[in-house]
């Protein structure tokens, strides 16, 4: 008896894609008609015409690049400390004996909890929002890379020794490549990181940006613009997600992934 074999239907992922993003806005739909959610979900025209507004206010996109900025250099120093600190604590297992505790005692702490002791040192301004975005990127990523350092097969480490390889050789050739897929999971956790951290680093003395402006508007109710807004904020993560994703391809495409 033949068995005749079924075709697996492939669907292709913008349809997937489209699928998501109408399911998405018919649950929209179906919050902004809701008694009780209607307020606080108000569909996309009146979300536009809040939008509208805040540009007719000049504040759309004052409010974007503070943001931007505030979110590029936090997450740059995040990184530039949170690479090299990773390595110390892979390699020498004191600088990992002494830091990792407390890197994992602060990435605990909601950042608003200590918000306002950073403005209080600081003052007003930027300076605040940056510190607050790198000590939450820096938290993330450290310890994001230090783990895939320390997954490295440590026969390849074993075995360059033996063929006369030097720690420079070791780092170069083997624990730096092996380490590409980490770091760029780290890259893409502290840019989530740091735009989830940016509503607490813009609510206290911050005199613009989009964090700042959803307070304001939260305090106003003025919740078609602030939803707006908040749409925006996932936009960008989502832009950012897409960017590290390009770059992930170009740099791993040697490395074997899982389809489907």
């Amino acid at each position: 008896m033949e068995t005749k074999s079924k075709k697996k239907i492939k669907i292709n992922d913008k349809v997937w894609l489209l699928i998501s993003l109408i399911v998405a806005l018919i649950v929209w739909f179906l919050l902004s008609i809701g008694e009780k959610t209607g307020r606080s979900f108000p569909y996309v025209p009146a979300v536009l015409d809040g939008m509208k507004t805040m540009i007719e206010r000049e504040a759309l996109w004052s409010d974007f690049a503070s943001s931007m900025i505030s979110v590029i250099l936090g997450f740059a120093l995040g990184f530039v400390t949170a690479l090299p600190m990773a390595f110390l604590m892979a390699w020498y297992t004191p600088v990992r004996k002494i830091i990792e505790p407390w890197i994992n005692f602060i990435r605990n702490i909601p950042a608003l909890a200590y918000a306002g002791l950073i403005v209080i040192m600081l003052g007003i301004g930027r300076t605040p929002s940056v510190v607050l975005i790198w000590i939450c990127t820096f938290m993330t990523m450290c310890i994001t890379i230090f783990h895939g350092i320390r997954n490295i097969d440590n026969t390849l480490v074993k075995a360059a020794r033996v063929l006369g390889a030097n720690d420079m050789d070791i780092f170069f050739r083997i624990t730096l490549p092996a380490t590409v897929p980490f770091i760029l999971t780290a890259v893409r956790l502290g840019l989530s990181a740091a735009l989830t951290t940016l509503l607490a680093a813009e609510s206290t003395g911050a005199r613009a940006g989009l964090g700042m402006r959803i307070r304001t508007l939260q305090a106003t109710f003025e919740t078609n613009a602030m939803l707006g807004y908040i749409i925006l904020i996932g936009i960008i993560g989502t832009l950012l997600n897409i960017l590290v994703n390009l770059i992930e391809r170009r740099l791993t495409s040697w490395q074997e992934k899982r389809e489907g």
